[in-house]
This record gives C-alpha cells, structure tokens and sequence, in this order.
C-alpha cells in the first residue's frame, strides 16, 4: 500500500527538501494543467475527425463543424474522404473561381447515368465555393461563399455560408447580404460589381426539376475530363468509382458523353462549345421539368432541335425586348432575344435571372459567333 501511495502521489515525483511553498504552488496547477493537455487533445481530435453529416435541423452555424476541410487560410485543404472535381463547361457566375468537392458516407456510391445528373445516396454532401482575386496579391483570393447541397432523407437541402472578413470561419446564413466585388483579371480589365448571393429559396429556381430540389453540375457529360489530384492526374469518372463514389459507370471512360469546354476550340466545334455554353447556363431552367419548361425552350446538351431551341420562336414572356420578336434569328444575332438577354443585367430582362450580376463577354462572343454560322433564314411566316 505504501508503495502504490507513492506512485500515484504527484508529490512522490518531487524531492524530499522541496520547498512547501513552491510544492503548494505546483499542486495547485496540476489540475489546469490536465485540463489544458485535455483540451488540446479535444481540439485537435475535431479537427482532423471524419467528415461529420447532419441531415436534419437544426444545421451548424459554422462551416467548420462539418469538417469537410481541415484549412482555409491558404485554400481549401479536403479532409480524407472528401473529393474535389470539376465540370468541363460550368455557368458563369461573375467570373468567380469555384471549388468543388463531394462526400459520400461510407460504404455509399452515386448510380451513374448517361445523360441526366447521378443519383446520389441519402448523406451525400456537394460543396462549391465561390472566391475571388486580391488584387497586388499574385494568386491570392479572397474566399465569398461556400453553398452545401446536402442529400437528407426527405430530399436536398441547400445550405449557403459566408466567410467572414478574416477568412478563418464561414457561417450560416439563409438570407445572405450583397457582397461588394472589386478586382483586376489577368486580362487587366477592372471588374467591380455587386455579387449577389441567392437565398434558400432562390436556389430552387436553378435547381427544381418537377417540383424537387436535385444538384445540376455532376453529370457524365461534365465530369468526364482528367482532373489534377494530390496524388496524380486522373480521369473525374474513373476517380469517383475507383474512390466507390460511383457505381455502373462504363469501364472506358471514351464510352461515356464528354461535353465540349467553350472557350477550347480543341475540345469541339464552334456548334458543340455554344451548346455545351447552353446546356451549363441555361438548360437547368429551360428543359421540360424545369423552372422554364413551360417556355418549350429545351436547351439540354443531346437534346438539341432548332424546333425547340427557340429558333423563329416567339417568346412566352419576355417583357419590352426592344423590337425582338424571336428566341434565336438564325444568321442575325443582334435581332435575337437570346443575345439581348444575356447581354443585359437588368432586372427581369438578363438571363439567367439570378446568379450573375455582369455579362460574361466572352460566352456572350460565342454564342454571337454561332448564331451567326447558322444558315440564315426569314422568321416571318
């Protein structure tokens, strides 16, 4: 007993002529020692635990509590698990830089499809940030948002948060403020502008499809291309089923649809990178299901009929287009309402509706460009 008293005693480890005074002192801070060396060990526990997914309310109120990165001071830094990806042609949104990852929970994999977005299983998470350059900071940028489209049992559920101006925390919020823009591209051009961030309820009108909420980015069409990973180059597809991420893919990756990426006319001809534009900017609202299905305007990638792509349509709704009478004039840009809307930021004039705040000129320039190329043709009957 005696020895056992001096093994667990803290005074045992202390010389026999140690001060009293001094040996008071150290009693007194062993138990906040503890508690540090304890909290330390916490932080650090959540820091680099797995990915934590929450499917129902209420959800966190810090990016962060979702451990879907470990860093954020110097990018985006995935926690294990967590896979980035990219879209051959994405849509524009005020020439912002975005990053995408996806998570899956363990043991569960998204069913390929050819031609519509994955079906993905019940806990799958989709991020996307949104950053911007600093301007006399070479390769720095300023992170605005990271949206979450999160698979819970009762269907998607987006999730936008704000990161704040030291670019430590994103938080929550369902109604975001504007964000004021100001920078200089590469190109040397000054681009300053509002950046509105939708709400939880404006994320609908991108993404309902016959009254439910479904991703629209990750498809075949727009995953199949060779993307950049710590560990080596690879092919997006042949990643996620490798990963487990996705199931039934084709064992060739030349088997699967691969879109055209607009502005490299190695990837396709001039008609292939405008429709891919289409498809990626346009197509999630017009096509029969969509916000604008109603419009018969289908502007899907394979889908492709003049009949429905509005060539000589007159439009169903599109307010004072300045003598416009057609979707698309065949041959005559500048007579057609598609051109006119998407080089506009007016208010219930610009298309899309939402999700920009300035023309993206050259998207503008190519879809000008083959409008141009097609045969011209009289609208009037």
């Amino acid at each position: 007993m005696t020895l056992l008293r001096a093994i667990i005693s803290p005074v045992s480890i202390l010389p026999s002529n140690y001060p009293r005074r001094s040996l008071s002192i150290v009693l007194r801070l062993i138990p906040w020692a503890l508690i540090l060396v304890a909290s330390v060990g916490i932080y650090y526990a959540n820091r680099y635990q797995g990915v934590r997914v929450m499917l129902q309310e209420p959800f966190p109120r810090k990016l962060s509590s979702w451990h879907l990165f470990t860093a954020a001071s110097d990018g985006l830094k995935p926690s294990p698990g967590v896979l980035p990806y990219d879209l051959n042609t994405p849509l524009f949104s005020d020439y912002a830089s975005k990053y995408r990852f996806v998570w899956m929970p363990q043991d569960a994999s998204a069913t390929y499809n050819d031609d519509s977005v994955f079906e993905f299983p019940v806990g799958t998470i989709l991020a996307k940030t949104f950053a911007f350059p600093i301007d006399g900071r070479t390769g720095k940028e300023k992170l605005i948002e990271t949206r979450l489209l999160v698979h819970t049992a009762s269907g998607w559920t987006p999730l936008p948060y704000i990161w704040n101006a030291r670019q430590t925390e994103a938080y929550l919020q369902l109604v975001p403020d504007p964000v004021p823009v100001r920078f200089t591209d590469t190109a040397g051009h000054a681009r300053d502008f509002t950046y509105q961030i939708p709400n939880v309820n404006e994320c609908k009108q991108c993404h309902d499809h016959n009254n439910q909420l479904l991703p629209i980015g990750p498809k075949a069409r727009n995953l199949n291309k060779d993307f950049h990973y710590p560990d080596g180059t690879a092919n997006q597809l042949a990643r996620w089923t490798q990963a487990g991420y996705l199931r039934g893919a084709p064992a060739s990756n030349d088997a699967a649809p691969r879109s055209a990426v607009w502005n490299n006319p190695v990837s396709g001809s001039l008609e292939q990178r405008a429709l891919a534009y289409l498809d990626n900017n346009c197509a999630h609202c017009h096509q029969p299901g969509g916000t604008a299905g109603y419009t018969g305007v289908d502007f899907r990638l394979n889908h492709f009929d003049p009949l429905h792509a509005g060539f000589c349509k007159h439009p169903n709704s599109a307010g004072n287009m300045e003598g416009r009478q057609y979707d698309v004039v065949p041959g005559d840009p500048g007579k057609s309402i598609l051109i006119y809307r998407l080089a506009s930021t007016a208010p219930k004039v610009m298309m899309p509706q939402i999700g920009r705040a300035s023309v993206h000129t050259e998207g503008l320039a190519l879809l000008r460009e083959w409008i141009s190329s097609l045969s011209p043709q009289s609208c009037q009957l």
